[in-house]
């Protein structure tokens, strides 16, 4: 790989489905996570990226410190206990056994050892309430709170050491790339075992991170680890919320976003891990999973009367993978109509990692109204694009976009708009296409997507953007890709494996971003 200058290292806040999903691991399933954690932000098009620019608000404190508490509670139940404390207290205040369980807990929370200094700090005022409450495990839930409180948990704390080998300048510290992989494959706290490689060493080394980051990809937790990234990527977060006007489009639910999204998930692990796969037939695959509410939505025969079921469009569907589910073509439309400008600003930035500008200030951005000589939305589209001020952005946006009128605003399928045959047919940086399907066959040989999934995972993995030193060894990264058939698990070996995943700079470096 070619020489890499790392970007210095960010504190990275933990997404709530990190938040939540460590609490599970920390204490077993079941636990009750209270209140309302600050919303997670999109950055750069990932809530990777915006876990590093963003700390908690006031209000956003005041709700860790009582679901702390109260996580705390739960954790020390009598029918829980058992499980995480490894001692049995020979009073009221047993000064060894809490310092053990916060010394052995402590380890798993913060994901590092702690100082004699933190154990001491955090075991007194576990014996300090227990001496009050009269009770050893009362006493402990404060040890609890205090450590699911601290900056150690809520943040990743990954910010380097010099190297003594002297293979970087500056690398990630073996706890640190525990944590690096833990999230990045389970997305979630790193087990014990990984916890012992680092303290071993093994994770500095080549072999061992290796062998560490085969067996987290082995797992099946991988699986649901990766979909993370996936469902990031393809900001699925947006389909929390998503709303269109019953009025216009009666296939509306409350429930439809999140079938729209496990339609996209199940196909991501079937092309993913079950096929093992070229990640550029989510494009194409003519494959998918459908519940009865999908199966409405498409017009196609439900499967299964329960649940989720596989089902293959036919050759002539103009449905082909990610770019005819719901998840695509609902979430980048308005509440009453299509939107050729969010489809196509889609397709450009999440699958080409195209950088479009915002529009000029004070210009109309709004598409015409229908008119008598213009009905269709390619016909305002066209006039839209008369005005120089919009045109050379939303040529690349909306002449994309139009590919999918074909699907209305939710998704269903149509061959007429206000009574006149819909046109889908344009070019995509000078392929041409004659509708949807052809389009998803000019996007999977694309010379820019193999390359953009790669820098994306990249991103993911990093929490930044990459900058001028980067460049070199991403486009190399994107090559190892295509020369392993696009497949998800040399992707990430080939990055877990390579300075950028394992080399930072010192905190007070600033590298030359990209503009």
């Amino acid at each position: 790989m070619p020489a890499v200058n790392p970007e210095a290292p960010t504190l990275r806040r933990l997404t709530n489905e990190q938040f939540r999903n460590t609490v599970d691991d920390l204490f077993g399933t079941g636990i009750v996570v209270p209140g309302e954690l600050d919303p997670d932000e999109r950055f750069d098009g990932l809530l990777a990226l915006g876990a590093a620019r963003t700390a908690y608000s006031p209000r956003g404190i005041e709700n860790i410190e009582s679901s702390a508490y109260l996580i705390a509670e739960q954790a020390l139940a009598p029918d829980r206990r058992d499980a995480i404390v490894p001692c049995t207290p020979t009073g009221t205040v047993d000064s060894d056994c809490s310092a053990r369980f916060v010394t052995e807990f402590g380890r798993r929370a913060w994901r590092r050892p702690l100082t004699n200094d933190e154990v001491t700090r955090i075991s007194t005022v576990a014996d300090s309430a227990a001496g009050t409450l009269g009770d050893f495990h009362d006493g402990l839930e404060f040890a609890v709170a205090a450590l699911l409180q601290a900056p150690d948990f809520l943040f990743r704390v990954e910010l380097g050491e010099v190297d003594p080998d002297g293979t970087f300048g500056h690398r990630y510290t073996g706890w640190e790339m525990a944590s690096r992989l833990s999230f990045l494959l389970w997305n979630t706290t790193p087990d014990d075992e990984l916890l012992d490689a680092a303290e071993r060493g093994d994770l500095t080394t080549e072999d061992g991170l290796l062998a560490q980051t085969e067996r987290l990809m082995a797992s099946p937790r991988a699986t649901d680890g990766l979909t993370a990234f996936f469902n990031d990527w393809m900001r699925f977060s947006e389909l929390d919320d998503l709303y269109k006007e019953p009025l216009v489009f009666p296939h509306m639910s409350d429930t439809l976003g999140a079938s729209a999204v496990e339609e996209s998930e199940r196909l991501f692990k079937l092309v993913a891990f079950d096929a093992g796969g070229d990640l550029r037939d989510l494009l194409t695959s003519r494959q998918t999973f459908v519940d009865r509410e999908l199966a409405a939505l498409y017009d196609v025969p439900a499967p299964v009367r329960d649940g989720f079921a596989a089902m293959q469009h036919p050759e002539d569907s103009l449905r082909r993978g990610l770019l005819g589910h719901a998840s695509f073509l609902a979430s980048n439309a308005h509440p009453v109509s299509t939107s050729a400008t969010l489809r196509g600003k889609f397709i450009r930035e999440v699958f080409l990692c195209a950088e479009l500008p915002g529009p000029p200030s004070g210009v109309d951005t709004s598409i015409p109204p229908v008119t008598e000589q213009a009905r269709t939305l390619r016909e305002r589209v066209q006039q839209h694009l008369t005005d120089p001020s919009c045109a050379s952005c939303h040529r690349n946006m909306d002449l994309v976009g139009l590919a999918f009128e074909n699907f209305d605003g939710i998704a269903r399928y149509r061959t007429t708009e206000e009574g006149v045959t819909i046109d889908s047919s344009g070019e995509l940086d000078g392929v041409a296409f004659d509708d949807a399907a052809g389009l998803a066959d000019a996007l999977r040989e694309h010379e820019d997507l193999g390359p953009c999934i790669a820098m994306t995972l990249a991103r993911y993995a990093n929490g930044y953007r990459e900058h001028l030193g980067q460049l070199e060894a991403l486009g190399w990264l994107g090559e190892e890709f295509a020369l392993q058939g696009y497949a998800l698990e040399p992707l990430v070996l080939e990055l877990t494996a390579s300075p950028l995943f394992r080399a930072t700079n010192p905190v007070d470096t600033d590298p030359l971003e990209v503009e």
